[in-house]
């Protein structure tokens, strides 16, 4: 299982939820991870229950990786330009580090699908 521990800090939200983000994806392959700061809510991306060997279970977890990362990587304010894209770099790096840390062929393949046709 992965897990994501994000503090909801302004301005450090995108680089702490990717740190976090990758650092969990990494330990929850093992087993269970748990946010490192009492303060911090967690988000646990589930993956245990997938067979990562087919192509179903790999588009099944990349979607959970999808979702989390965006709810890791929200935008408080549409309107604050700078923030909707380092959300949107946060949400691709984050995305990008989960699929490479669960070090799964077959994910790798699915992210490279999706990369090349958007």
């Amino acid at each position: 299982m992965t897990s994501a521990t994000l503090n909801l800090g302004a301005r450090l939200r995108a680089a702490v939820a990717l740190t976090a983000l990758a650092a969990c994806t990494a330990i929850g392959a093992v087993g269970d991870a748990h946010a490192a700061s009492a303060d911090s809510p967690a988000l646990k991306v589930r993956y245990s229950d997938l067979n990562l060997s087919t192509e179903q279970g790999s588009l099944a977890l990349y979607g959970r990786i999808v979702a989390a990362a965006r709810q890791v990587c929200a935008v408080d304010d549409i309107r604050d330009l700078q923030a909707v894209v380092a959300a949107r770099t946060c949400r691709a790096r984050a995305i990008a580090q989960a699929v490479r840390d669960v070090n799964s062929p077959m994910l790798a393949s699915v992210y490279a699908e999706r990369q090349r046709h958007g």
